[in-house]
This record gives C-alpha cells, sequence and structure tokens, in this order.
C-alpha cells in the first residue's frame, strides 16, 4: 500500500487508522530519515487508541513503554545505537515474548538481534510531505 501524506497531521491520521489495522500483537519496522514522520506515526497511533499522556521520542532512552489496560505498546528508536548487541543488555527478547506491538524506528541497527517484522512501514520526504509505504510480512 503506498500512499502520499501532504503534512504532519495527515502522518497522525495514518498513525490513527493504523490503531484500527493491526493486530494486538505485532512488530512493524519503521524507515525514513531523520524528520520523516515516524515519531508523528506512532504519535498517531497512541492518540487513536486512547492514551493520553505525553508522546516523546524515544532517541535518548531507547525505548518508550504505553499500557493501555492490558496492552503495551513499545516504541524502539535504536538511532544512537552503536553496537546492536548493546540490544542483548535492555533484554530486548523480553519485549518480543510477551504479546505486545512493537514499533521501531532505524531497525538496520539492530541487525541480527530483532525478530523478522510483521510490517514495514517506510516513509520518505517527497515535495512538501511524504511518501508512505506499508508493507504486511505475514
Amino acid at each position: 500500500m503506498e500512499k502520499y501524506l501532504a503534512s504532519s497531521e495527515d502522518t497522525e491520521q495514518f498513525g490513527a487508522a493504523l490503531w484500527h489495522l493491526l493486530p494486538a500483537t505485532a512488530v512493524v519496522f519503521l524507515h525514513g530519515d531523520l524528520g520523516a514522520g515516524k515519531t508523528t506515526l506512532v504519535r498517531g497511533f497512541l492518540r487513536a487508541a486512547g492514551f493520553l499522556g505525553a508522546i516523546k521520542s524515544p532517541t535518548y532512552t531507547l525505548v518508550e513503554e504505553y499500557s493501555l489496560g492490558v496492552q503495551k505498546i513499545f516504541h524502539f528508536d535504536l538511532y544512537r545505537l552503536a553496537d546492536p548487541e548493546e540490544l542483548e543488555w535492555i533484554g530486548i527478547n523480553d519485549y518480543f515474548g510477551q504479546k505486545n506491538l512493537c514499533f521501531i524506528e532505524w531497525p538496520s541497527k539492530g541487525a541480527g538481534f530483532l525478530p523478522l517484522p510483521d510490517y514495514d512501514i517506510c516513509l520518505h520526504a517527497q515535495g512538501i510531505g511524504r511518501q508512505l509505504t506499508l508493507q504486511a510480512r505475514l
């Protein structure tokens, strides 16, 4: 599936639409350059899911956890990862061993330590907006 997103608001709205499309348990890889809208998309998803708190990029924390009743959503940003082996130190397998939804920005930085994705989402700047590509890998 491909879609042109003309603004940040469009990106957030697409993220909100994903709330109704994605299963409760999935691994979603988010690809795109800095500022492409990856965190904006996750913000839209979380708002549609009913999360009312602050939503920030996990660039410095590596992972942010959001609890929605019994469901947990984890948002990873691996941009600052120096070595994929660092993922073992944070117990990365524990996040995937449970029934969680995980969004992972910069998944190439975790090569060899991440499971295969259920979905790949690519965001690329195009004109004043961005082109989004969603591919299911189920």
